[in-house]
């Protein structure tokens, strides 16, 4: 047996768990050792005076005081001075050995001359039950494995001996082999020092061992380990990496040591993609602090290596056989992945639960009443526009830069211009037919969501089918189709999404990242849910904070890529000091049969009708429609019964919901922050509404499947029909509107147009969006002027900066200066202004139908002024009016300068990246399938537990 034994004990305070607690279990299992250590060293490492009292009365050799930052390796190194036995024992505050645990270590040293170094079992502190380290090894890559972390002991490894390295708690180690190898490496930052240790021992020709009868309890919290539970995976996650890349460079041969420093940036890159694949973001970040700081030591590489060459006598084909081999981690990966239990969540059943035939049975009516539309190449009315003519001009239109409506205009784009083009590129071909499309599968749409949807409050099919049918029953969305609304209709659809990734965002970080998308798109489509989202957003994240205890980074997740995506916009409304327009509808501004504020039109809106004609019976009837708002009562009884079932935490959560959409319906009515043409637009309260509808929806759906007793279960059926049957019958004049067609002044949808300008214009534009038209439009209150690039006015070039301004800017006042020069008698060659702006055509808007003799004369004297234009030639008059084109040579629109260019580059990237972030954490993983599998669907407790 070693003649002494010299035990470096490092105490550091970590964790929640006071450190003075365990270090004297560790030193009272210290003074019960059958073979006591001869000479004890304590390094206090930003000691508290508790732990001082406990180190110096444990009769210690030395007391050694360090900084609170001291690592494991460096304490050690501190101590090394001091050692007079023939074999180190590294522990730590939270080692507690067993009575026999050093006779065993110093017995198996005694036995076998070659072994330089005996490990002990790790077993855990609370339960010895429980192994938590026997053994350490390495895959081909340089990766830990930790041979048997977590299982239970029952003796299955304590025929294990020979291997690669251990964990550096407890490890009794010669001290010539400590001297000759220099200890541990401070460089490895925490992890891997006993796996490391080992490395060098075996290329030095020494041997390592396991000795599984010598157990220590360890508690997981000291210095010598790895910082434990999820707030500390960060950190975690940094030194493991940390040290894996330093020692990949300490092991690589020198040649190739320069290749693998060049390999780590771009290898950061793909980890980082792959991090976020795997659904583990908060490895991001520690990844490139590893890969940073390892690249920036090459002397502590240098250092490494040279104590390794210093020591080494065997070539690292000794090392091979104790690495693991890809068919052992394939194997260890399976058995982790292993799921013995059986799955909670239950069967989907969208097909033999009769939602695939609910969503056919709504794409049959929708046929019915839509299907002539497909007959249109462009779908035209309301707040419609025809889209570009072709994929690279819509995405021109979503970027930042040049703004294709107004004289001078750069900025941001409006985030819905980028939905539209998504949409558009659904049909290359003839973007515009893709909104057609739209409208025609807009009912079994919703349906689908609606169902989905449904299956987070419910597990009942026929509950799920009524959920959707009501869904895609709101009089907000029938409204939205009947009125031609694209961001209503749009809103519509992706709100039951949003709930169904949102309302488990908190499990993980696949339904996370789907969730963010969606929110970006749904606040695209309705800017003025935002206060709403925050507010919801806001609750949801304080009830996973108290409750759940986890999941809180992935809720905050949810608005991140909704600020950076509308950051521009933000910043440009703010900087003209216009905070307001913010909120403002994107696309056409479009009045619309609006609602008032007056009692009748709040009570229409507490009804879930965002317009003056409920359902369109004031059209169909010309009479009294008070009694419309009555049809939706079953449904809003059901949803306040809801609180009163079992199930009354989700009821209130889905009551919420409902609140916070009403809230922001009866706030938006009235409220207008847009302009057309001088005329206020209201915002469009239909989008509050239908975040309010989704919320009493599912709130009824919870009614109908908690609320009524199993003897009485035929009772669900008829209240479900009961509550369908008045909806439809609220609903079916806007419903039936488009067989009427436009004429019967019940819808707005119309045919086309496919171009806002002269088809001559349309055909000169269709390539280029650098060509210009001014349109000229005299009226009552003076001219209307506009510029218009490229062959049309679209849905996706439209901005809310531009429809939100109230004052003019320079670009507004120049514009006005030269419009009123073209259209009076004037010295100044105007036409040439225009050509250098890249102005090639002027149009005189049509009349409009019953114009006095006010607005005929101003169109006169604007038509006799531009024909004196001897550098305007006449194309002739157009279905769009008259129409000019500038003779003389057309500069081309301005390009953005440098630092334009640069800003658009940085909004581009800034966009694209946090949305691709956002994609790679909402694809799903085999491990993100699993994790789901085990929890159930419905969102909330359920009584007698999830069904």
């Amino acid at each position: 047996m070693p003649a002494r034994v010299h035990a470096i004990l490092v105490v550091r305070p970590e964790g929640r768990t006071p450190a003075a607690n365990h270090l004297e279990r560790t030193l009272a299992a210290l003074a019960a050792q059958t073979r006591p250590v001869d000479a004890l060293t304590i390094v206090l490492c930003g000691a508290d005076p508790a732990l001082t009292r406990l180190a110096a009365s444990s009769g210690a050799e030395g007391v050694i005081t360090a900084p609170a930052g001291t690592s494991y390796a460096v304490a050690t190194a501190l101590a090394t001075p001091r050692l007079t036995g023939d074999t180190v024992w590294l522990l730590a505050q939270d080692t507690a050995p067993d009575p026999d645990a050093l006779k065993r270590l110093a017995g198996a040293l005694e036995l076998s001359p070659p072994l330089v170094i005996a490990a002990p079992k790790l077993v855990s502190w609370d339960d010895r039950g429980v192994i938590q380290s026997l053994g350490v090894s390495m895959n081909r890559y340089g990766g830990t494995v930790d041979l048997a972390a977590g299982e239970l002991d029952q003796g299955q490894r304590d025929g294990d001996a020979d291997v690669l390295g251990a964990d550096v708690r407890g490890l009794l180690v010669r001290r010539e082999a400590w001297d000759a190898l220099g200890g541990l490496d401070p460089a490895l930052g925490g992890a891997d020092e006993g796996l490391d240790l080992g490395v060098r021992a075996r290329l030095a020709g020494h041997l390592v061992s396991l000795v599984p009868a010598a157990r220590l309890a360890v508690a997981g919290d000291g210095v010598a380990a790895m910082a434990r539970g999820r707030r500390r995976a960060r950190r975690r996650a940094f030194a493991t990496r940390t040290a894996q890349l330093h020692r990949r460079l300490v092991y690589a041969p020198a040649p190739a040591v320069l290749l693998h420093w060049l390999s780590f940036l771009p290898l950061a890159l793909w980890r980082s993609v792959m991090h976020l694949v795997t659904k583990m973001p908060h490895r991001v970040m520690p990844e490139w602090g590893a890969t940073i700081l390892v690249m920036v030591r090459p002397a502590a590489v240098a250092r490494a290596r040279r104590r390794i060459r210093s020591a080494r006598n065997v070539g690292w084909s000794r090392i091979a056989p104790l690495r693991v081999s890809r068919n052992e981690m394939r194997l260890r990966w399976e058995g982790d992945i292993a799921d013995p239990d059986a799955p909670v969540r239950s069967e989907l059943r969208f097909f033999v639960g009769g939602g695939a035939w609910a969503v056919l049975g709504a794409l049959a009516v929708s046929a019915a009443l839509f299907a002539p539309l497909l007959a249109w190449p462009v779908l035209g009315g309301g707040a419609l526009a025809p889209l570009r003519a072709n994929v690279g001009q819509l995405w021109q239109d979503a970027a930042w830069g040049l703004r294709p409506l107004g004289w001078d205009a750069i900025g941001p784009a409006d985030p819905f211009s980028a939905l539209v083009a998504l949409i558009g590129t659904l049909s290359p071909g003839e973007p515009s037919r893709a909104f057609v499309v739209l409208w025609v599968l807009a009912l079994p749409l919703a349906v689908l969501g609606g169902w989905f949807a449904a299956t987070r409050v419910t597990e009942s099919s026929l509950l799920r089918i009524v959920g959707a049918v009501a869904w895609a029953l709101a009089p907000t969305f029938l409204a939205s189709l009947v009125e031609g609304r694209p961001a209503g209709v749009l809103v519509h659809l992706l709100l039951p999404w949003l709930f169904y990734a949102a309302s488990v965002a908190h499990r993980s970080w696949a339904p996370a990242g789907a969730a963010s998308l969606l929110l970006v798109a749904v606040l695209a489509c309705a800017p003025s849910l935002a206060p709403a989202a925050v507010v919801l957003w806001s609750a949801a994240l304080v009830v996973v904070a108290l409750v759940a205890g986890r999941g809180v980074a992935r809720v905050v997740w949810l608005l991140v890529p909704s600020i950076v995506i509308f950051a521009p916009l933000v910043w440009t409304q703010v900087r003209a000091g216009n905070p307001w327009g913010l909120l403002a509808d994107p696309g056409v501004p479009f009045v619309g049969a609006e609602n008032t504020a007056d009692p009748l039109g709040r009570a229409l809106l507490a009804a879930g009708f965002p317009t003056s004609d409920p359902g369109g019976w004031a059209s169909l009837l010309g009479g009294p429609v008070w009694w419309v708002g009555l049809l939706v009562a079953p449904l809003a009884v059901l949803a306040l019964l809801s609180v009163l079932t079992p199930r009354w935490i989700a009821a209130s959560g889905l009551i919420v919901i409902a609140a916070a959409g009403l809230a922001t319906a009866f706030a938006a009515v009235g409220v207008a922050v847009s302009f057309d043409d001088g005329a206020a637009v209201p915002l469009w309260p239909g989008a509050g509404l239908s975040l309010a509808w989704i919320g009493v929806v599912g709130a009824a759906v919870v009614a109908l499947d908690a609320g009524i007793p199993a003897r009485v279960r035929v009772v669900r059926p008829v209240a479900a029909l009961v509550t369908l049957g008045a909806l439809a019958v609220a609903v079916a004049p806007a419903l039936t509107a488009q067989p009427a067609g436009a004429e019967s002044g019940r819808t707005e949808l119309t045919n086309g147009p496919v171009s806002t300008l002269p088809a001559f214009i349309a055909a000169e534009g269709r390539g280029s969006l650098d060509i210009g038209t001014m349109v000229l439009d005299p009226g009552s209150d003076g001219l209307r002027v506009q510029v218009v690039w490229g062959g049309s006015a679209t849905l996706s070039g439209q901005s809310t900066v531009s429809a939100t301004r109230t004052s003019a800017d320079p670009a507004d006042e120049e514009l006005a200066a030269v419009a009123a020069d073209l259209v009076t008698p004037s010295a100044d060659d105007v036409v040439s202004r225009l050509a250098a702006r890249g102005i090639g055509f002027v149009l005189l808007a049509s009349a409009p139908e019953g114009q006095d003799d006010v607005i005929r004369g101003g169109r006169l004297g604007a038509a006799a002024a531009l024909d004196q234009r001897d550098l305007l030639d006449p194309v002739g008059t157009t279905s769009r009016g008259e129409l000019w084109r500038v003779n003389t040579d057309v500069t081309p629109r301005p390009a953005l300068d440098d630092h334009r260019l640069g800003l658009q580059r940085l909004v581009a990237i800034g966009s694209l990246g946090v949305i691709l972030v956002a994609l790679l954490l909402a694809v799903p993983t085999a491990a993100s399938r699993r994790t789901a599998r085990r929890t159930p669907r419905i969102v909330g407790p359920t009584p007698g537990g999830t069904r």
